[in-house]
């Protein structure tokens, strides 16, 4: 219920600055076609199509016009891209959850186990080597490491294209060759989203490790006599979960968000190059979708996150 609340709100402060931005579509729309011959004035047309997308009314009025036709489902067609917004939402963010589920899933299975071998075996050299990997990682700058990447493994060893999503013989090859050409070309996104992201995980793991390994409870289960791999994983792994699930949830909306910089540097039309480019021109319909869309990703990820915590942590399901 809370929820709720919080989303109206949230979808109310998107309204008003959407309708601020310095930019408009319309205003596009409007002088393109006052410059044909014998057409209306500038103002003119854009008395019309403010009438015809309810941008005429004020800002109160229409949040609430917008919100039920939204209740509805009926979220217009995007300015821009002149179709309707569910069909372009549609067309481009399942590009984008594919590369941010895959890179996500790798970060997990990499920064983790790293974090965890860094804190067990602090101040070593290999603690020293995985600090270094980790603060590199979250140093780079991603167009940065994504030109580097190109630049060798497109340019210098040529096994990939240098961008797009499709090869230049995509429609000659089969369904199991034109998967696998995809699939190629996402090779290099999800690396340069996997590496730029593992730092901090790995870097946040092994501080909460840290706390752990130092409680009362770890020095009372080894002088038990407990093996020190199940003290480590049985023990301190689960209770290092517990903060962890905070990331965990509040990665949801990332999923959906794209990555604006990777998918532009590597021509993919992922969600998040659609988006930035719907906002950019103005396109109200699109970006106010898009937006609270997110918004109610990020409700759901909190959500997400109180639920794991009774997962792995058996005094919130007691309480």
């Amino acid at each position: 219920m809370i929820s709720i609340v919080i989303l109206i709100f949230v979808a109310f402060i998107i309204y008003v600055l959407m309708r601020c931005l310095p930019t408009s579509y319309l205003e596009e729309v409007a002088r393109a076609k006052s410059m044909q011959p014998g057409s209306k004035s500038f103002e003119e047309w854009m008395q019309q199509l403010s009438a015809t997308y309810g941008m005429d009314k004020g800002i109160i009025p229409g949040f609430f016009s917008w919100c039920g036709r939204a209740i509805r489902g009926q979220f217009g067609d995007s300015w821009k891209w002149t179709v309707p917004v569910t069909q372009k939402f549609h067309d481009s963010v399942w590009l984008s959850f594919i590369m941010g589920g895959i890179a996500f899933v790798l970060e997990l299975l990499i920064a983790i186990p790293l974090g965890i071998i860094s804190a067990v075996k602090q101040y070593s050299k290999t603690d020293y080597t995985i600090t270094i990997v980790a603060l590199t990682c979250f140093s780079l700058p991603t167009f940065f490491f994504a030109s580097l990447l190109k630049l060798v493994f497109a340019v210098k060893l040529k096994w990939f294209d240098l961008g797009g999503l499709i090869g230049r013989s995509y429609q000659q090859l089969s369904p199991a060759g034109q998967f696998w050409d995809k699939a190629a070309h996402l090779v290099l996104p999800i690396i340069t989203l996997v590496v730029i992201s593992i730092g901090s995980l790995m870097r946040y793991t092994r501080t909460n490790m840290l706390e752990v390994l130092n409680a009362d409870y770890i020095r009372t289960a080894r002088a038990k006599g407990l093996s020190e791999r199940k003290v480590i994983y049985h023990h301190a792994f689960r209770n290092t979960l517990i903060p962890i699930v905070t990331i965990v949830g509040g990665s949801l909306p990332g999923l959906f968000s794209g990555a604006l910089i990777t998918e532009t540097l590597f021509s993919l039309p992922g969600i998040g190059y659609v988006s930035y480019q719907s906002m950019v021109s103005g396109d109200i319909p699109f970006s106010m979708f898009y937006l609270v869309f997110l918004a109610i990703l990020t409700l759901l990820g909190n959500l997400i996150s109180d639920i794991l915590y009774a997962v792995v942590d058996p005094r919130v399901r007691i309480a």
